[in-house]
């Protein structure tokens, strides 16, 4: 059996942190993990510039609740998952992820959580798993599922050349040149027509 697994900021939703960056006026924000591929250093610096300024996780999960999924996103999952089995292996937040899981129709989401006091404060982050999407897929591929990845940043890489096939996805240029082992697909319908290719060849005898 075959199953593709996604990415979610930056491949079906915008990345929520720029999000919040433009809303809350704060453009240290807007560095992600297609910029820092030392996820602990930027989520301690994130962290640590929501208690400076005084922001809550309420203050995050408003202009969440404003976002949509990303032009063309809707139409691609919908014809994948009629095609396949999905599952989306991010490194959001459950706290974060509940509104645009329903605006995707409620895909399965695999996630982290977020460390809140009582008033608000984000204080802390819990990982599932460190490494967690390369794991998921090891452990897909161990019950003798064929996996196709696909991701835009650096914590997607482990990702895509663990499963069996894999591409990037609108990543940035300084990613696309480090990376010539991978194709990039810049458009849902290339990404769409790269999974088809994969699932109709013949299952692997592993």
């Amino acid at each position: 059996m075959k199953i593709v697994c996604l990415d979610l900021e930056g491949v079906l939703v915008p990345e929520i942190w720029i999000a919040f960056a433009e809303a809350s006026g704060i453009p240290e924000l807007r560095r992600t993990t297609r910029d820092e591929p030392d996820y602990d250093k930027l989520m301690k610096f994130r962290i640590a510039l929501l208690k400076e300024r005084g922001l809550k996780i309420r203050d995050i999960q408003a202009v969440i609740n404003t976002m949509e999924p990303l032009d063309g996103a809707w139409n691609f999952l919908h014809k994948l998952r009629s095609k396949t089995q999905v599952i989306i292996l991010s490194d959001t937040f459950e706290e974060f992820a509940r509104p645009l899981m329903a605006k995707l129709d409620y895909p399965t989401l695999f996630c982290n959580n977020l460390v809140i006091t009582e008033d608000g404060t984000v204080t802390d982050y819990r990982l599932r798993q460190k490494e967690g999407k390369m794991h998921a897929v090891q452990a897909l591929k161990s019950i003798n599922m064929e996996v196709f990845a696909a991701g835009d940043s650096y914590n997607d890489l482990a990702m895509i050349r663990e499963a069996d096939e894999g591409c990037l996805f609108r990543a940035p240029a300084g990613i696309r040149s480090g990376c010539a082992d991978l194709d990039c697909m810049d458009d849902y319908q290339d990404l769409l027509d790269r999974i088809e290719r994969f699932l109709k060849k013949p299952a692997e005898v592993r």
